[in-house]
């Protein structure tokens, strides 16, 4: 079983993927930038705003999975730039502040819209 996750809480997609996919007890959520649902523009701010607002699009899709940030397993943090790895991490824990998922962080030459932090998700349905 294969089902398309999508939610208008959170950006529509830019392109031929869906915002998330749930199978067999699992949510693969597509990879997030900081979009804001509202208006489908990219927020104004540094990358400590960019992970709050990509974070909250996440918990948007999570939530219209029937899912929650507690039930997120991993995740991979792509930052345009490493340096800004302290301000990604202060807010990201924020988010989990108690028995945080799996992670990656890497480094990337550039992302969507020139954007400073992409974030993916995988999660218990």
């Amino acid at each position: 079983m294969r089902d398309v996750v999508a939610t208008k809480d959170a950006p529509q997609a830019i392109g031929p993927y869906s915002q998330a996919i749930k199978g067999n007890g699992f949510v693969f959520i597509s990879g997030q930038i900081a979009i804001d649902p509202a208006n489908a523009q990219i927020i104004q701010g540094d990358v400590a705003a960019q992970t709050e607002r990509v974070l909250k699009n996440l918990e948007a899709i999570l939530k219209a999975a029937g899912s929650g940030l507690e039930r997120v397993v991993r995740t991979t943090v792509f930052l345009k730039n490493m340096g800004d790895f302290a301000a990604m991490n202060e807010v990201y824990g924020r988010f989990w502040k108690s028995a945080p998922p799996a992670r990656s962080t890497v480094e990337v030459a550039r992302l969507p819209r020139d954007v400073a932090v992409e974030i993916d998700v995988i999660a218990l349905a």
